[in-house]
């Protein structure tokens, strides 16, 4: 579990194939202040992930989506609470949505402004950080049951396991059941006031959790939408608060 310390001196795994990206980095996050690591994909990232606490994974891809894709899917199943931003050359939506279906936080496109991954990286790291420290509570809601304390999910007693990002949206819906959160509020919160306007990454987040707690994920009884608003998590009298 990652230390709590100031965003700046977090722990950042550089995770790029080209070494001179690597490096230019490395130069640019050492400057802001963070601590980074860097390793090429393969066994030498999953080697880094298992000798050091990293507090996010910054995964650049310029060329070869369909690998570095690949490499983020690895990643998450090994890791499945560490942000993992993505930094690509492609700007399309299939590429965009591909990454965030295999676990993806954030996902940066070539030219980036240095502020944004900066606040990018930031973002992610807090909300890691406090899904570590918890909130010293769960909730209930039908079969499905949160605990913050213990990040766990569970639907009917068997354990779910989230994205960091995962577990930040349906914490958000499920400590308050019934009440639609809308679009701009949950973007603000998962991604930050520039992600505001974008809710094709929100559509995907929500369309993953939804394949991982309903039943039948086309027709769902705990993910809500809430047409033209936003999203709220099914309220019921069986929903308990400790």
């Amino acid at each position: 579990m990652a230390t709590p310390m100031n965003d700046n001196t977090a722990k950042i795994l550089i995770v790029v194939e080209e070494a001179s990206l690597r490096f230019q980095l490395r130069r640019n996050l050492e400057a802001i202040g963070f601590d980074p690591g860097e390793a090429s994909p393969g066994e030498s990232a999953f080697m880094r992930l298992r000798m050091v606490d990293y507090d996010a994974i910054l995964l650049g891809f310029p060329n070869q989506v369909a690998e570095g894709i690949a490499t983020c899917g690895q990643l998450r199943e090994l890791h499945p609470r560490i942000p993992i931003l993505i930094l690509s050359d492609s700007d399309l939506l299939d590429s965009k949505v591909d990454a965030l279906e295999a676990g993806a936080d954030h996902y940066v496109v070539n030219p980036f402004v240095e502020r944004e991954l900066t606040a990018r990286l930031r973002s992610a790291i807090r909300g890691y950080r406090a899904s570590a420290i918890g909130t010293n509570g769960c909730v209930t809601v039908g079969d499905i049951k949160l605990d913050s304390e213990k990040l766990c999910i569970e639907k009917s007693g068997d354990e779910i396991l989230l994205t960091p990002l995962e577990f930040r949206a349906l914490h958000i819906l499920m400590t308050q059941p019934g009440k639609p959160v809308t679009h701009a509020s949950l973007l603000s919160l998962l991604w930050g006031e520039e992600r505001s306007k974008q809710r094709e990454n929100l559509r995907v987040l929500i369309s993953a959790l939804r394949k991982k707690l309903e039943d039948d994920p086309a027709h769902p009884v705990y993910l809500i939408t809430h047409p033209h608003f936003g999203y709220f998590f099914r309220a019921a009298q069986t929903a308990a608060t400790q």
